[in-house]
């Protein structure tokens, strides 16, 4: 009897619930026209000859800061301000930030890869110490350190003693233009490294290759614990003269829940850049703030 009421109960189901649906219409995501495949090997060429190429670079750039996320269960976000980055391989960067109207300085940030200044003039205040941060910081800003900015502007080559994955993905993205639904596929490029006493596979970082170009369009860069600790986001790609690079950077800081949007407006590479272009002066009287 009971087997027989269930029977009954499950063929009349739709025709019971069929007053009750509704069905809607979704928008069609636009697959890319072309869609271009590659292996591991060529993709990891591609990354290094990228690195390679690059060993200045000269750039006139907005920045746009945001803090704040779930854990602080709210967001603040900043004014955007003008600027210009310098950068000079192996660890040589400047990062100078400009007040709006006035153009006066706003930051004025110095690195040797080792050490890094941070002069903030209208605060009359200097922070120095470290690359490393040691003793973290109540304020996320404050634990930004210039490793940040070079990690994400250039995607390091891969050694050859890496351990490589590649996997295929495909995500849904907006258009905001064309407010179009678009299928972006992709290549996610995993680099691993052996831990010598453990033997196990341990995730450094993962770049995402689009599919349509073979372009960087992001990377996910892991610290010892197994956490993202840095994202970096690449906007379309804008050609600066001869050189393609990102129209903008996203770079993402998850765990200290604050994130910094560098809009490019000039790129120039391999230009000369001397070592008097990466010293900062802090004038007398300045406060000295020193970070480990």
């Amino acid at each position: 009897m009971r087997k027989f009421l269930f029977q009954a109960i499950t063929l009349c189901l739709p025709a019971l619930i069929g007053c009750l649906s509704h069905t809607r219409k979704l928008p069609q995501p636009k697959m890319p026209s072309v869609v271009l495949s590659a292996d591991t090997e060529q993709l990891a060429s591609n990354i290094n000859k990228q690195y390679e190429t690059i060993k200045t670079l000269n750039a006139t750039v907005e920045f746009q800061a945001s803090v704040g996320g779930e854990q602080k269960g709210k967001i603040t976000d900043y004014t955007s301000v003008k600027g210009f980055i310098l950068l000079r391989k192996p660890e040589m960067l400047r990062v100078l930030g400009l007040l709006p109207v006035i153009n006066t300085r706003a930051f004025d940030l110095a690195s040797d890869g080792a050490t890094f200044k941070l002069w903030i003039p209208h605060e009359n205040k200097a922070i120095v110490g470290t690359n490393a941060v040691s003793k973290p910081s109540p304020k996320p800003l404050e634990n930004m350190r210039p490793y940040i900015f070079f990690d994400s502007l250039l995607i390091h080559e891969i050694g050859p003693n890496d351990l490589l994955s590649l996997t295929a993905d495909t995500r849904t993205v907006l258009d905001p233009k064309k407010k179009q639904v678009l299928l972006e596929p992709e290549y996610n490029l995993g680099v691993f490294r052996k831990d010598s006493q453990s033997n196990v596979l341990v995730p450094e970082r993962v770049i995402h290759i689009s599919r349509v170009d073979l372009l960087p369009s992001g990377e996910d860069i892991y610290d010892k614990d197994g956490n993202i600790q840095t994202q970096a986001v690449y906007g379309p790609y804008e050609s600066f003269g001869e050189f393609r690079f990102p129209g903008s950077i996203t770079i993402k800081r998850p765990l200290e829940e604050y994130q910094i949007v560098i809009t490019f407006q000039k790129v120039t590479v391999n230009q000369s850049l001397p070592d008097d272009q990466f010293r900062l002066d802090i004038p007398k009287g300045t406060q000295i703030q020193n970070l480990q």
